[in-house]
């Protein structure tokens, strides 16, 4: 019995490995390639899988994409819990780090593949569906700080519309570099004075 369980977690251990190479080549694919560049021959050439594994585990291109933006999403939403959420809220300047941590994530390679999606949502009802779905994930996970660090506010509607005012101001500052890159310092001067503003915002509900 014992050496049929030991081929079972091999095995097991086999099938998840394949699914993590698939689904981080995908990931390093839509950031380099973009997209439409992104094909499933590229994907399983760089994760060194068969195209029969590829298919075995995601039948097609976009069942691969979602899958891996989806895997990336629930890694750093994990790793941000895990890491960072309780030292957030002991934190001296809570408000100020988390916003920092946030604009730290869409400097990854989250928001890049992200952001081929979002764009190729735009003619594909079936890729928009699931791409909504992903966004409402991550949104529900920032949320998820907000009321670690402003509590029940957060279910205050202008609290949390002020929540998506930071979310799409990070968001539009990190956009911007597509059209207008600028060096890493600039960047980061640009993310200071966006941050101070932010803060205001951010400020008048922990005086309430």
């Amino acid at each position: 019995m014992a050496p049929t369980q030991t081929t079972r977690r091999t095995q097991e251990e086999r099938t998840a490995a394949t699914r993590r190479a698939l689904l981080d080549a995908t990931i390093d694919c839509l950031v380099e390639y973009g997209y439409h560049g992104t094909t499933t021959t590229r994907v399983v050439e760089r994760a060194g899988v068969s195209r029969g594994a590829q298919v075995h585990h995601f039948p097609t291109k976009n069942d691969l994409v979602l899958a891996a933006v989806e895997h990336l999403a629930r890694k750093r939403a994990a790793q941000f819990i895990e890491q960072d959420l309780e030292r957030l809220k002991t934190a001296e300047d809570g408000l100020g780090e988390a916003l920092d941590r946030v604009w730290a994530v869409y400097q990854g390679p989250l928001f890049e593949a992200s952001m081929e999606l979002w764009i190729a949502a735009r003619t594909d009802p079936d890729l928009q569906e699931h791409v909504a779905s992903l966004e409402r994930m991550v949104t529900a996970g920032i949320l998820e700080v907000g009321r670690a660090l402003l509590g029940d506010r957060v279910d205050d509607p202008e609290v949390r519309g002020d929540i998506y005012l930071m979310l799409e101001s990070v968001r539009g500052l990190r956009m911007l570099q597509f059209v207008h890159p600028t060096g890493p310092e600039r960047t980061h001067e640009r993310w200071l004075r966006t941050k101070t503003r932010l803060l205001m915002i951010a400020e008048r509900h922990l005086e309430t």
